[in-house]
């Protein structure tokens, strides 16, 4: 299931637990790296770095692919994609393999091919969409910034 509305985001972020995120990076100046430092320290999720060429990200162990984080961990909930378009089809496989609940891609990582056979798998799918951002809209770290978070209520929603 296509997952656009920010209600149906909110549900997935609510019942999910573990994020294992493809593609997270060690560089600081890289998005994936930012996405995986504020996720690990703001949100309730565990998240974990999938990345062949890096053993931790600050302090966190790192696995080299995703079959086997699910191996040693179990399914994650959420499969948080940061890689090229190109190499989504082999992704998604990756995670219906691993028994994923959802996929989420990140900002610009579009492929038509993967997202419908992630949807017809029965994970959720949220497409074009920054993790981080959504949680921060979510938890009321939006709106600070005077960022209009989507929400029609004043009252920030306690934390799971």
């Amino acid at each position: 299931m296509i997952l656009d509305t920010i209600s149906a985001r909110r549900d997935l972020l609510e019942r999910s637990k573990t994020v294992a995120m493809i593609g997270a990076s060690a560089n600081p100046l890289r998005p994936s790296y930012t996405v995986f430092s504020y996720l690990r320290t703001t949100s309730p999720f565990e998240v974990t770095p999938i990345n062949p060429a890096l053993r931790e990200i600050d302090g966190v162990k790192a696995y080299p692919s995703l079959d086997a984080y699910a191996r040693e961990r179990g399914a994650p909930d959420i499969v948080d994609v940061f890689r090229k378009p190109s190499e989504l089809v082999a992704v998604v496989q990756d995670a219906i393999g691993a028994g994923a609940n959802a996929v989420w891609f990140q900002y610009g990582v579009i492929n038509a091919d993967a997202i419908r056979i992630a949807d017809e798998a029965g994970l959720a799918v949220v497409v074009d969409r920054c993790m981080k951002v959504e949680w921060a809209r979510l938890s009321g770290g939006l709106s600070t910034s005077g960022l209009n978070s989507g929400l029609i209520t004043s009252r920030r929603r306690p934390l799971p």
